[in-house]
């Protein structure tokens, strides 16, 4: 496999993504990569060495999976959607507090507050993809937040909860991974989080390290905070879509973040 350098993968970009109706410009500071609607000029921001590091790890594929995931964003930003009639495809989504509440456009998105270190966004889910409901969209049907709120969180009760557990020293971790976008969001299932809490032997704890995972921890001795910090910290680094490298404790149905400050300590 020959060695990639940014501006080759420019190149293989501009050659993959060549549309009539896109635009394409690459940015020498901050070595990103942009393909746009020429009407509209939304579009998506490539960071080249982020790609150049896939492509060197997994090869032509990693590249594809980019060009993919890209032609099924633009596809998204240049169609019209409506939210009437597809109540059961709205989701709760949660984000870090450092995403951001607007749209590339300058649209509000529709986001409450979650916990210290978390948001919950609302996605209409388009199959393959998804699309993060803006204060335009609400609008457009005259919907309240709560409306969607109420929809979204009965919706995320409607999913599986099924996990798989490890016993690590002494501790229980379960883990639900489905793959299908709303993994984290599972968080929100309170009669789920409850039924866990019911039936732990030490103390529940809670993390979303990225958006792929729940992981929900049986915690019956002190190693068992330490096991969970450097767990959420790896799965934080290699996912897709981070959210936070905290944990948390379930304590009176209230989501507390834990700080591991040492060995066998943690505190709140």
């Amino acid at each position: 496999m020959k060695k990639m350098t940014s501006l080759k993968m420019k190149k293989l970009l501009e050659e993959k993504l060549a549309h009539d109706d896109f635009r394409t410009s690459y940015n020498r500071n901050n070595d990103t990569f942009r393909v746009e609607w020429k009407e509209s000029k939304q579009g998506v921001s490539i960071t080249l060495p982020n790609v150049v590091s896939k492509y060197n790890e997994r090869g032509e594929e990693a590249v594809q999976e980019i060009i993919d995931h890209t032609l099924e964003a633009l596809k998204i930003m240049n169609e019209k959607h409506d939210l009437k009639g597809k109540e059961k495809h709205i989701f709760p989504v949660i984000r870090a507090t450092s995403f951001p509440t607007k749209t590339n456009a300058g649209d509000p998105l529709i986001y409450k507050d979650h916990t210290a270190e978390t948001r919950v966004f609302y996605a209409l889910d388009l199959g393959r993809s998804y699309r993060l409901i803006d204060q335009p969209l609400l609008e457009k049907e005259g919907w309240t937040a709560e409306q969607l709120d109420e929809i979204a969180t009965f919706n995320i009760r409607s999913l599986s909860t099924d996990y798989k557990v490890d016993r690590v020293a002494g501790n229980d971790f379960y883990f639900i991974a489905t793959q299908d976008g709303y993994d984290a969001s599972r968080i929100l299932n309170e009669a789920f989080l409850k039924q866990m809490k019911a039936n732990a032997k030490g103390e529940l704890a809670v993390a979303v390290p990225h958006q792929d995972v729940l992981i929900i921890a049986d915690i019956e001795n002190k190693t068992g905070y330490d096991i969970l910090a450097h767990m959420t910290m790896q799965f934080f680094t290699d996912g897709r879509i981070p959210i936070t490298s905290l944990s948390f404790l379930m304590e009176d149905d209230q989501l507390t973040p834990i700080f591991i400050l040492a060995k066998n300590r943690r505190e709140k």
